[in-house]
């Protein structure tokens, strides 16, 4: 499984103050890279996005698209108190993609 992010995932992760949740975030991505399917507690936010959500500090989350089976785009991350804001621009920075096709 191949992982891709865009400037707007890695903005929000490089800039996740708690360095704990984001060594757990980065390791349950290596695992799903390591067993080639996605792993955790997933569900889908409307528009072909997802939400992977995190049960540790304030509820993080990450929104990301899927293509095929081989490839994910993590498109943003955020927490429970910005919620409905990072899933609309989840869904925007994937219609933006979706659009492009490049990364296909």
């Amino acid at each position: 499984m191949e992982i891709l992010t865009t400037a707007a995932y890695d903005k929000w992760i490089r800039k996740l103050k708690d360095s704990q949740a984001r060594a757990r975030i980065n390791l349950t991505l290596r695992r799903c890279q390591i067993e080639g399917r996605l792993v955790g507690d997933l569900q889908p936010v409307g528009d072909q996005v997802f939400e992977m959500r995190f049960h540790f500090g304030p509820g993080y989350r990450i929104y990301y698209l899927q293509h095929q089976r081989t490839v994910v785009v993590l498109l943003a991350g955020g927490d429970k108190t910005n919620q409905a804001a990072d899933i609309s621009k989840a869904k925007a920075l994937a219609a933006h993609l979706r659009e492009d096709k490049s990364w296909q």
